[in-house]
């Protein structure tokens, strides 16, 4: 009974997050032209293994599967998608666009029973919690990363000197703009201080509870922004690695 547009909002979520899974699946089999000298796309970092500077632990392992597919992505991808997958916000959002559960406010879906995420698989999303200390390790990867791309090797003298690219600056906004999303979790949130009866009775846990408060409000935002971001700062990078972007050197 609703008058207006109601759909466009889910459809909208629908496209948005079809787009960054078909994109992201397709970026994370290749294996290849993830990495162009101090910069590393953020699907393959950690490098575990792999065949770029930025390996940790040298090139593909010897007891890895000769008929399975190997890159460096797979082996790390699984961590931030699933934080995304179990978030609060992403749930509500992708219930209503991919399932119509339900598709919107005060309009009807597709079964007349509830049950909740009470069974499998959708009780696997009480997870979240534990995929946040993952995240929060990503960050500090991916931070680390920044730091990286900020030197820059002389093919000539083989000598590395500060430096910032246009790489550089996208790279680093990805560590914010996933920072701002991570931190305004309601998981995050809660174990700052949401626990709490009294606030009053630590002031601290109150002051850290408003701080992720403040990142929280804008929850929905933050997730978008970095969702893009994210699959921007691989498509950049794999550019440069193609050879079809050049990168500007800023400093």
């Amino acid at each position: 009974m609703r008058a207006d547009v109601w759909w466009t909002q889910p459809l909208l979520v629908f496209a948005g997050l079809s787009i960054f899974i078909a994109y992201s699946t397709w970026a994370a089999f290749q294996g290849q032209n993830y990495f162009f000298g101090n910069y590393i796309s953020p699907f393959y970092s950690p490098e575990i293994f792999g065949d770029s500077p930025h390996s940790w632990f040298g090139s593909k392992p010897t007891w890895w599967p000769h008929w399975l597919i190997f890159s460096p992505a797979l082996l790390v991808l699984w961590a931030p998608g699933g934080f995304r997958l179990t978030c609060y916000y992403y749930r509500g959002a992708y219930y209503k666009a991919f399932w119509a559960d339900p598709p919107a406010c005060t309009v009807g879906e597709p079964r007349k029973t509830y049950w909740g995420e009470r069974s499998f698989p959708l009780i696997m999303q009480n997870v979240h919690r534990y995929f946040l200390y993952l995240a929060l390790f990503f960050l500090l990867v991916l931070a680390y990363d920044v730091w990286k791309a900020l030197w820059f090797v002389d093919p000539a003298t083989r000598r590395s000197s500060f430096g910032i690219g246009v790489g550089t600056v996208i790279l680093a906004v990805n560590v914010l703009l996933l920072g701002g999303y991570t931190f305004g979790c309601h998981s995050l949130r809660h174990l700052a201080g949401g626990f709490l009866d009294q606030f009053s009775k630590s002031p601290t846990c109150y002051r850290t509870y408003e701080c992720v408060s403040c990142f929280n409000r804008r929850h929905m935002l933050w997730a978008w922004l970095s969702l893009f971001w994210v699959g921007l700062s691989d498509l950049y990078v794999r550019l440069c690695a193609m050879g079809i972007w050049r990168d500007w050197r800023i400093i």
